[in-house]
């Protein structure tokens, strides 16, 4: 697999749904042993189960949209414990995992696999610097 934005993510930037720099927007680290993501099918962070989820960051911040170009500021997850987790979920927060949209599927990130240690790990998420940095519409 590699990155890729979710079917549904697509469906909905087209039917004006998702507003990049209005809403909240998180990330969230899947474990695939419990639950392996699938952007064609999966539509609201409730298709990916709860045991899958083993981190979740807070809203995005200094968000921008330039030339259709998703930028924010790099994202450290202090204290990660669990499981593995092998890829990370862009998705909009509406506060329901039902209503909440999945955006982007990154599997391909630095970093990737992460295994915590058993007393917790920083995770930093590093996003691209070259011209299409958090992905590109």
């Amino acid at each position: 697999m590699s990155n890729t934005l979710y079917d549904f993510g697509r469906e909905s930037f087209a039917n004006g749904d998702i507003d990049l720099l209005a809403d909240t927007i998180k990330v969230v680290g899947i474990d695939h042993g419990v639950d392996t993501p699938n952007a064609a099918t999966d539509q609201y962070l409730s298709d990916l189960s709860a045991g899958s989820r083993i981190f979740t960051s807070a809203g995005l911040s200094t968000k921008t949209t330039t030339a259709g170009v998703l930028d924010a500021d790099d994202v450290t997850m202090s204290g990660v414990t669990g499981s593995s987790f092998e890829s990370l979920t862009l998705y909009k927060d509406t506060g329901v995992a039902g209503t909440s949209i999945l955006i982007l599927l990154l599997d391909t990130v630095g970093g990737l696999p992460f295994t915590p240690a058993g007393g917790g790990s920083d995770f930093l998420i590093v996003w691209d610097s070259g011209s299409n940095k958090i992905f590109k519409l």
